[in-house]
């Protein structure tokens, strides 16, 4: 029995999508309709039903379906005890916001190059809101947001806490002596997007110190929101680590009044047979941000305590 069509086979079961399969897979819809069919006329038995709102599996598929993911998990046992479990191909779907793009993407990006030069890397950039929800449909293998998701066939691991600051932009108008948190909240604050974790916090946080209509831009894009405080359109709220350059060459100044408690970072994908090259891509981007944060200040960036 042919391996890759029973991955074929667990990938269609896994995205309800022959089309969703052959982009997963590198591959066309004629190709993964024809290892289905093969795979059927082998087995001797309707796998999937298909209809105009795509496939799904028949009571025949159902039970075939927790063979197929016992066979390649053994499949994947086997490769580790030969030493060959590292020898990953195909695509890898990630998907980052904003806030991992402007601290350490590109050293990950750089990682998975030396390491699993035979994977073609697939990035999209969205909010945690949209991130989470295309990892749901099957869309991407892995995402890295601030929200802990639950899901069956989901896990989750922190990868880091982010501590927010106030910063203005050095010598403006804004460049003053604050005496309190709700001094700072008289003028425009600008931060991240609307009904991201970032946001929802800063509100629950100005809320318990009395601060009930603070005037908050929300904005999608760590470069906008840089580019605006700089500008001097407003106070941000945003890590140190995202801004260490402008605060080391005075561009911007850190203020001294205390910012909400900031934020973390996780790293959320799917388990099962076939996709074992998600977890290792996990491992290696816990390396990955241990090594970037002995390149930053330590106060900008904290790594879980476990």
């Amino acid at each position: 029995m042919n391996m890759r069509f029973l991955l074929t086979f667990v990938w269609v079961a896994r995205l309800g999508s022959f089309r969703l399969t052959a982009e997963k897979l590198s591959s066309t819809q004629a190709a993964i309709s024809s290892r289905i069919s093969v795979l059927e006329t082998e087995l001797g038995v309707q796998l999937f039903l298909r209809d105009s709102r795509g496939v799904n599996l028949t009571r025949e598929g159902h039970k075939v379906l927790g063979y197929a993911e016992e066979m390649l998990a053994t499949q994947q046992r086997l490769l580790q005890s030969l030493g060959q479990a590292d020898s990953f191909t195909g695509r890898l779907r990630i998907g980052v916001m904003d806030t991992v793009i402007h601290s350490w993407l590109s050293e990950l990006v750089s990682a998975l190059s030396r390491d699993y030069p035979q994977v073609e890397v697939e990035l999209t950039a969205d909010t945690a809101l949209n991130l989470s929800e295309q990892l749901l449909k099957g869309q991407l293998d892995l995402i890295f947001q601030t929200d802990l998701l639950r899901a069956d066939g989901v896990r989750n691991v922190q990868l880091a806490r982010y501590p927010l600051s106030w910063v203005v932009a050095s010598n403006g108008a804004l460049d003053r002596p604050y005496d309190s948190l709700a001094h700072v909240c008289e003028e425009r604050l600008l931060t991240f997007s609307r009904h991201s974790r970032p946001h929802q916090d800063m509100l629950n946080y100005l809320h318990q110190h009395g601060i009930a209509t603070p005037r908050i831009s929300c904005i999608n894009s760590v470069a906008a929101i840089i580019k605006l405080v700089t500008d001097g359109f407003g106070i941000g709220a945003l890590p140190p680590v995202l801004v260490s350059r402008e605060l080391h060459s005075g561009a911007l100044r850190a203020l001294a009044i205390e910012a909400a408690p900031g934020f973390s970072v996780y790293a959320s994908w799917r388990v099962g047979a076939g996709l074992e090259l998600n977890e290792a891509v996990v491992l290696l981007s816990q390396t990955v941000v241990a090594d970037y944060q002995r390149s930053v200040l330590p106060e900008h960036l904290i790594l879980p305590s476990n």
